[in-house]
């Protein structure tokens, strides 16, 4: 019988806290679930780690490809109705599975649900900025400005990427800010307002914590203005986001002697605040490869 939820796991080099995330789905109060951990060709004996067996399948890369592409070998092998992703950095609360499964099933017309979280940075309790308080319902626009849903919190329907498609591979950051655009202009969000989640950084090797990131986001919104059917306030709002957020690379191009990208993405932001679509801008690809 397949199980009602599969939860993702992609992890890299990162044994010791990929096994409390797991132990922490085994945790869990609802018990309809499998575990999908792919190991995106790590060298420091993950795969070994972890045992396999009934509630957990073990899946590994050969080499390194990215936490997008690693989430997507996930979604292709899993067998559940409902997805939910774990990053192996952060940790459930028991009952986190057990409140979103009773949540949706009280709201049938929702795909997609997140819950609350709380952080943790270095073992610390840390306070989240208010700009990150969680919302539901129509989320598109507060999503332009930041990522508002969490891979760690979300759980969705596996029809939305089958409709819309799963995590882009090309990003190797901003790869979920891109997925949560596609989605939330298209379906409401709903919110399960208690922090089931453990959210912990301050790690090393996080891909937020390098500077440079801001030009995934800028090639995510560049994605999104490509949609056809985007209602044309929202293509409104996502290219002035696209010209605020080009203005703010460039200057931080322009800072690191950087001058043919702060160039190039200068002319980018004018031309996403001038434009009715993306065809007058200049070449999408040119910066992003």
């Amino acid at each position: 019988m397949a199980p009602l939820v599969s939860v993702i796991i992609p992890t890299y080099n990162r044994a010791g806290l990929v096994r409390q995330a797991v132990a922490s789905v085994k945790a869990q109060t609802f018990r309809g679930f499998e575990i999908v951990v792919v190991d995106d060709g790590g060298t420091d004996g993950t795969y070994e780690a972890l045992a396999a067996g009934p509630e957990l399948r073990l899946l590994r890369h050969s080499h390194r490809h990215g936490v997008a592409a690693a989430r997507n070998t996930g979604i292709a092998a899993a067998r559940g109705e409902w997805l939910a992703f774990l990053d192996s950095d952060d940790l459930w609360l028991p009952d986190k599975l057990a409140r979103q499964i009773a949540y949706l099933e009280g709201r049938p017309e929702l795909l997609i649900c997140q819950t609350d979280e709380t952080w943790v940075r270095r073992g610390v309790r840390v306070n989240k900025p208010a700009a990150f308080r969680k919302v539901a319902g129509q989320i598109f626009l507060p999503s332009l400005a930041r990522c508002m849903i969490s891979p760690s919190a979300v759980m969705l329907h596996r029809r939305l990427l089958q409709d819309h498609g799963a995590f882009d591979a090309a990003l190797p950051a901003a790869e979920d800010y891109d997925l949560w655009l596609r989605l939330t202009w298209r379906y409401e969000v709903g919110l399960v307002d208690e922090p089931l989640v453990i959210k912990r950084g301050g790690h090393p090797d996080q891909l937020s914590r390098q500077w440079g990131i801001d030009r995934f986001r800028i090639r995510a919104l560049v994605n999104l203005l490509a949609e056809p059917d985007l209602p044309e306030a929202y293509a409104r709002a996502a290219r002035r986001m696209l010209a605020a957020k080009c203005a703010i690379y460039a200057q931080g191009c322009h800072k690191r002697g950087r001058q043919t990208e702060a160039a190039w993405y200068g002319n980018l932001g004018r031309a996403a605040g001038l434009a009715p679509g993306p065809n007058t801008w200049p070449d999408a690809d040119a910066a992003f490869r």
